[in-house]
């Protein structure tokens, strides 16, 4: 098989695909590798790295499209991208539909066999590749919150931990995820007195357990929700319904009950955010205000920390891309479930069904297909 790993071209996108290392196991496998030119480069990894693996550096994007039969890729197709997809393609990326009707259509138009990184579900029921960008999504979320409530950044000029006789922030965190876990370990750990919300009372029990005793559980309904913006410096969206859109939990009148200055930062924003008056953002635009609470909304937050990610999102999409690889998706995603599970898109027809009830569209089961 022919693979193409493109260069992102998403705003201040610069986390890559595939690996060098990874180029060089497909090329044993028999496999053609395909890299842009300067695909790497904001990971920190030179075409010559990729060239002694064994892949090809290609100069066009446009070629890497047109003599590919899979892409793999980060981020979800740019408009000029969704035209370069052919119908015998298969594309191997974070998608998130549920966010956008225009990739939505766009995709569904192409006829491509589209798998997504973000509705591949294991056998234990966890995301394997959400998991390692939603630990650094939750992560960053506080060090970019703790950030933009310094004064300098229009915040309220408060520091995380405080410092003896002062009162420390108040950081609240919607949904006890991966997102919402490692939030918590972050603000925690800078000091901060913090509640996690969640409504899976088994998972609040499960994070009395493990988080340190100054974050407190809270089980997440409106009025609990109310409560803590009051008292919040800093709120963390960490809510996930994989495949669908987040549901909004706060509402712009809520906005008002919270401090001049405080912050939002809304992971779920790849889904449509958890906060009414959320809108994407981007690394070089990162913030706008509404109603004196500073909303951070960058929908693709790791790529800032690109190398870190890059290496961290590879280690978890690899070995699927080599089973792609290696039988075909059909063989692959009949003989492994994950693979299954991650196919939102084939030949026209919408196979994820929380894809499909985003959009109100017919859901057509993967098995009916082919």
């Amino acid at each position: 098989m022919i693979i193409g790993v493109p260069k992102e071209i998403k705003k201040d996108e610069h986390r890559v695909a595939l690996l060098p290392v990874g180029a060089e196991i497909l090329s044993k496998h028999g496999h053609t590798v395909l890299v842009e030119k300067g695909a790497g480069l904001g990971s920190g990894i030179a075409d010559a790295e990729y060239r002694a693996a064994g892949a090809k550096i290609v100069t066009e994007a446009d070629d890497v499209w047109s003599r590919s039969a899979m892409i793999i890729k980060v981020k979800e197709p740019q408009p000029v991208e969704i035209r370069r997809t052919k119908k015998d393609h298969i594309l191997f990326t974070y998608f998130h539909f549920a966010s956008s009707k225009p990739l939505f259509t766009g995709m569904l138009k192409t006829g491509a066999v589209c798998i997504a990184y973000e509705t591949m579900v294991g056998d234990d029921g966890t995301l394997p590749l959400l998991t390692p960008m939603s630990e650094v999504a939750g992560r960053m979320a506080i060090q970019e919150g703790a950030k933009y409530l310094e004064r300098p950044m229009g915040g309220r000029g408060i520091l995380l931990g405080g410092v003896p006789g002062v009162e420390r922030a108040h950081v609240m965190i919607i949904g006890g995820g991966v997102v919402g876990t490692h939030a918590a370990k972050m603000a925690a750990g800078l000091g901060a007195s913090v509640t996690i919300l969640d409504i899976d009372l088994e998972r609040l029990r499960y994070l009395s357990d493990v988080l340190p005793a100054n974050v407190q559980t809270l089980m997440s309904n409106p009025e609990n929700i109310r409560q803590e913006l009051t008292r919040a410096d800093l709120v963390v969206g960490a809510v996930l319904i994989p495949g669908a859109k987040a549901p909004k939990l706060v509402t712009r009148r809520m906005l008002k009950m919270m401090k001049p200055g405080s912050v939002i930062v809304d992971v779920a924003v790849d889904q449509g955010g958890c906060i009414e008056t959320i809108k994407p953002t981007t690394h070089s635009n990162p913030v706008y205000e509404i109603e004196g609470v500073i909303h951070y909304a960058v929908a693709n937050m790791p790529g800032a920390v690109s190398r870190t990610s890059t290496f961290a999102l590879t280690n978890a999409t690899f070995p699927y891309a080599v089973q792609i690889a290696d039988k075909g998706w059909m063989k692959a995603a009949k003989e492994n479930r994950t693979i299954w599970t991650g196919i939102n898109m084939l030949r026209g027809k919408v196979t994820d069904k929380a894809v499909a009830q985003a959009f109100r569209v017919k859901y057509t089961p993967l098995g009916d297909v082919f």
